[in-house]
């Protein structure tokens, strides 16, 4: 029975370390993830967005991830990563996740609250965890404006009941997160970890390893100016409250790469079950570096 997310994130909150939140789209992805967090002795938060919901149907990709935690040994928890539509949030609750993230950060402040505060109701009867963000995630250099306001997230938490907070401190999206150096704002983290409780959330927390792109383009890739969250910095969040921290980028990455280099190297294979698995093992490799990185070893 998936577990719920409340209680995982306020233990790694006061014992100083972050959960994996990792993206999965398909079952190869899946059991890398999972056999990662076994291998590790670590709790497991699996991700699934509305893009992949699109892409591989809620039922289907709930049940493979069902399946496995079934299996599991470690804790795992199935989360709804950036659910900006009512009718899906709705349909996980129904469905069985028991964390959803409500994304309304586009919004004011006001129709944020009023959103959150709607789906923090809908999930305390299907006893689900809510995560909600406020600010957004754009490169750093970007106005201090789309960055979360340390006293607005205080009134936030307290107005919203929502168990878990995605702050914006200059991460971004995808693969090419800075156009400079890498910077976050580390002293809006600090500030806002001494007005809220709750545990924090970093999202476009990927590092980019320049291995793995550097892989994907001896095998075909185009990848340039590509650039990620140091490890350093990921380490220094976790000290400022940070307690979940969402990989999607390094694992996308890592698949590709393995899939890519497994082709390249056995061009008369065409069982796709290979390339997937080669894809799938490095996956796996990432996703344990990362739980290392986290602290989160050890914590199941």
């Amino acid at each position: 029975m998936f577990t719920l997310s409340k209680p995982l994130l306020g233990k790694a909150r006061r014992r100083g370390y972050a959960l994996p939140a990792f993206n999965t789209c398909n079952l190869g992805m899946s059991r890398a993830l999972l056999a990662a967090a076994e291998a590790m002795k670590s709790p497991l938060l699996v991700q699934i967005t509305e893009s992949t919901i699109g892409y591989a149907g809620l039922e289907s990709i709930f049940g493979i991830v069902q399946v496995l935690e079934k299996q599991s040994k470690v804790p795992v928890c199935i989360h709804l990563d950036h659910g900006r539509r009512l009718p899906i949030i709705r349909k996980c609750l129904s469905l069985g996740f028991k964390s959803v993230m409500v994304d309304a950060s586009r919004y004011g402040l006001n129709k944020n609250i009023s959103i959150v505060k709607k789906v923090v109701s809908m999930a305390r009867r299907k006893n689900c965890s809510v995560e909600a963000e406020l600010g957004s995630l754009k490169r750093i250099g970007s106005e201090a404006q789309h960055l979360t306001d340390p006293k607005q997230a205080k009134f936030f938490v307290e107005k919203t009941g929502c168990d878990s907070l995605a702050v914006a401190i200059g991460t971004s999206h995808g693969a090419h997160k800075f156009g400079g150096k890498p910077k976050l704002d580390f002293e809006r983290l600090k500030e806002i970890s001494e007005l809220v409780s709750i545990p924090l959330v970093l999202h476009g927390a990927s590092s980019v390893p320049i291995s793995l792109v550097k892989k994907n383009n001896r095998f075909g890739a185009r990848l340039s100016g590509t650039k990620g969250v140091p490890d350093k910095d990921l380490k220094k969040a976790i000290k400022f409250g940070v307690a979940k921290i969402n990989i999607d980028t390094d694992l996308r990455l890592a698949f590709s790469a393995g899939i890519r280099e497994f082709h390249a190297r056995n061009p008369a294979d065409f069982d796709p079950r290979h390339a997937l698995r080669q894809g799938s093992s490095l996956v796996q490799d990432v996703a344990a570096q990362k739980i290392a990185l986290f602290g989160a070893r050890g914590k199941a």
